[in-house]
């Protein structure tokens, strides 16, 4: 792959920070309520929604554009949930929801799913490595 652009962010942990090389992320790291911390601070799970949501959004607009497809009111809604493993340790799965409009609901809009789940870089990262639910809604 020859790269078109390269991303660089820092952390140091759960209850740190975590700050972009350009300066555009700089914020502080904690342990959600639900895993026993304050909450008080975004943590990788949400970002890693964020920019899967985001990913599978662009995507799926390339898709779309390619087929004359009218996306405008759709959107796509990432649910990242991290519980234990079977060997002790944790893992990652997603579900991917996205609400599309009328005209694309039922096959035209599953068809559309698919072809950008294929087609995403998020999805092609992590393609055999952790579940993904496709959820039309």
């Amino acid at each position: 792959m020859d790269a078109l652009y390269t991303a660089v962010a820092t952390a140091n942990g759960r209850e740190g920070r975590a700050v972009s090389s350009d300066g555009q992320i700089d914020l502080p790291l904690a342990f959600p309520a639900a895993l026993g911390g304050n909450g008080q601070g975004t943590n990788p799970e949400q970002l890693f929604a964020a920019g899967y949501a985001a990913c599978f959004a662009s995507a799926m607009g390339i898709i779309a554009r390619q087929e004359k497809i009218d996306v405008k009111d759709a959107s796509v809604t990432a649910e990242v949930s991290i519980g234990k493993d079977t060997d002790g340790g944790f893992a990652l799965s997603v579900i991917m929801r996205v609400e599309f409009p009328d005209h694309l609901q039922g096959e035209p809009g599953r068809e559309l799913l698919e072809k950008t789940h294929a087609y995403c870089p998020y999805s092609k990262a992590t393609r055999g490595n952790l579940p993904i639910e496709l959820v039309v809604e």
